[in-house]
């Protein structure tokens, strides 16, 4: 049985790689993939400017399946079973994962780095990875299990309590969801900044209690009229730019506490750092998920992120799914490809 997966091999250019399925070993466990999202950091790839990676790369990370088929010693799942995938690859051996803290392995990887990408028929992967999809929740919605996680992730290290005030750069599907998990919390007033007017109503279906057309409004003048001028608890930067970093500085209160999650293609910014002393400021980055995603799939089960998917488009179509996933006037926020094609046959060979 070949594999057909998605590969970015150059800037802005899409292949497919035919690879045979390999048979599962003892603790691995076979699926047929139903769905897979395009992730924010997989349009960072397609431009060639994620800092972390190198093309050619297979791509795709947010997925869910059906068991096909399990190794000898899988105890936790059998045939037929609905299942999402944690893709993120921890070494075991560092101190951090001796300690449990698996998310701050100094060798942390993701499946779609090692030639494993989701964007295709098939997956193998070990069992310790995968979770029960809940039977309510169907595969698309399953798929936002992992940047799902991301969210809950952030907004844990934030430590969200409340009465909280939160600003939010960016209405993406990270952004989105850390602002219905801060409301959910009971954050007071959750604002989110965005240049698209499609994605800030689906914000405020979601939670938010104020939106800011960053073409129309200022999000520092929202945020100190709401706080009497005194800014903000807590805020998350989620789209990696300076512009919008130095902005959230600007809208904290003393002792606030800023969180990076935004992926910055151009690393080097320039900000007044007299800020840190002058209001005793935090900054903080939260990348992935440790033991996230359990509170994740709960969260599916009680919030209709659904929504969140706007487009569908079949797996021979991966370049234009990209290419519509990153155009800001296409109204995407999750891009959603479906392996097995319309009519639930297979883009793999048997």
């Amino acid at each position: 049985m070949e594999n057909k997966m998605g590969r970015i091999f150059e800037k802005e250019k899409v292949d497919f790689l035919w690879q045979e399925v390999p048979e599962p070993g003892e603790k691995e466990v076979l699926l047929k993939i139903e769905a897979s999202l395009i992730c924010g950091s997989d349009l960072h790839i397609f431009r060639d400017r994620h800092p972390s990676v190198q093309l050619p790369v297979t791509v795709g990370h947010e997925f869910s399946g059906t068991v096909l088929k399990t190794g000898s010693g899988v105890k936790k799942f059998r045939e037929g079973d609905r299942v999402v995938v944690e893709p993120a690859i921890p070494c075991g051996q560092c101190a951090a994962c001796k300690r449990g803290n698996y998310g701050y392995c100094e060798n942390l990887t993701f499946t779609y780095r090692c030639g494993h990408g989701a964007m295709a028929p098939y997956f193998v992967g070990a069992e310790d990875r995968m979770y029960h999809l809940p039977d309510e929740v169907s595969f698309e919605k399953g798929a936002l299990a992992e940047p799902l996680a991301v969210a809950v992730h952030a907004v844990k290290r934030a430590d969200i309590r409340m009465g909280d005030c939160v600003a939010i750069t960016g209405a993406g599907a990270i952004g989105i969801m850390i602002a219905s998990i801060c409301r959910k919390l009971g954050a007071r007033e959750v604002v989110i900044s965005d240049f698209s007017p499609e994605r800030l109503k689906m914000a405020k279906e979601l939670g938010a209690t104020r939106t800011v057309l960053a073409s129309e409004e200022n999000l520092e003048e929202v945020v100190a009229g709401l706080s009497h001028g005194a800014g903000f608890e807590k805020a998350f930067e989620c789209v990696g730019l300076e512009a919008t970093f130095r902005q959230l500085l600007n809208c904290m209160k003393v002792n606030g506490l800023v969180t990076d999650v935004g992926i910055f293609e151009k690393p080097l910014i320039q900000m007044d750092v007299s800020c840190l002393v002058k209001k005793e400021l935090r900054i903080q980055g939260a990348q992935g998920y440790c033991w996230d995603f359990e509170d994740a799939l709960q969260l599916l089960t009680e919030l209709p992120y659904e929504k969140l998917i706007t487009h569908h488009f079949p797996l021979e179509d991966l370049q234009t799914a990209l290419e519509t996933a990153g155009n800001p006037k296409s109204g995407a926020i999750k891009v959603c490809i479906t392996p097995q094609g319309a009519e639930g046959g297979t883009y793999g060979r048997i």
